[in-house]
């Protein structure tokens, strides 16, 4: 009884869904595995999530097991067509979990926007109506600091940035932040700084190492403490269109990226009960 007392009292007070953009220009640091698995564990965790595919590669879409043919409308109808938001959205094999697809076709979508007013808020226009029915929207960005990029950054909330445990690390990072700070202070003031994740980090390696305290030591606590690291199982599971988690359970993948997702609850404030929520009546 308490139980259905307190969930009655959550949706009661429950807010606009939280946009979170996943975004680094630079490819291969882990991207698209970070959308996709960290919105796989919101669901698992019973927050209601939509996945927004913004890469015109498609892979978050493929990786929650959508095949492209069987795909009519995607997030580029949205943007070019004025398709609305609900006529896209599939709902996904995953409880909680729903895909706004991606296309081939959105590298164009820059070139066909080009002379639309107000070019920088289309995706913005799009997510809004449907806010209110999501604990969080996961936008996973295009690999570059184009318009579509610049668009999920004035749609979402905060934007999380997969590092990888790299030498260049830190020069791809600053070109970023630079973005974020231009659309800071001329598209979306409210964006936040959600997180820098360190990703494909092997504890064996000193250049691991390195790399992970040079960027704790610049940007010290805007870093998750959480670690991503190198997974045979996270690799393999895009290949059967499975987050981690429901590909293997018990794999560090897994482990890694649920210890994430309960970072960014804690952050936002989602993980403590109030004191009236704790009265048993």
């Amino acid at each position: 009884m308490y139980f259905c007392r307190l969930a009655k009292k959550q949706k009661a007070t429950k807010i606009m869904g939280r946009v979170i953009g996943v975004a680094n220009q630079k490819g291969g640091v882990g991207k698209t595995t970070t959308a996709i698995n960290v919105a796989a564990s919101l669901a698992v965790l019973e927050f209601k999530t939509l996945l927004v595919d913004a890469d015109p590669q498609a892979n978050s879409t493929t990786g929650v097991g959508f095949d492209l043919h069987n795909i009519t409308n995607s997030l580029y109808d949205c943007m070019v067509n004025n398709v609305s938001a609900t006529e896209v959205i599939l709902k996904s094999d995953i409880p909680n979990l729903d895909v706004m697809p991606s296309h081939i076709d959105l590298v164009g979508a820059e070139l066909e926007m080009i002379s639309y007013p107000n070019r920088e808020n289309v995706m913005k226009n799009i997510l809004d109506p449907v806010k209110d029915k999501y604990d969080f929207i996961i936008i996973d960005c295009s690999p570059s600091l184009g318009l579509i990029t610049v668009n999920s950054l004035v749609a979402s909330d905060s934007v999380m940035i997969p590092v990888q445990c790299e030498f260049f690390a830190l020069e791809g990072l600053g070109k970023l932040l630079n973005t974020i700070k231009i659309v800071q202070s001329r598209l979306n003031p409210e964006l936040q700084i959600e997180g820098i994740l360190m990703t494909m980090y092997d504890g064996r390696l000193r250049l691991c190492n390195q790399v992970v305290s040079e960027v704790r030591r610049h940007f010290d606590e805007m870093v998750f403490d959480t670690i991503i690291h190198r997974n045979t199982r996270l690799s393999e599971a895009p290949s059967v269109g499975k987050p981690v988690i429901l590909f293997d359970a018990e794999s560090k993948g897994t482990v890694n990226y649920l210890n994430l997702t309960k970072e960014i609850l804690q952050k936002n404030g989602m993980t403590k009960i109030s004191n009236e929520e704790r009265i048993i009546e």
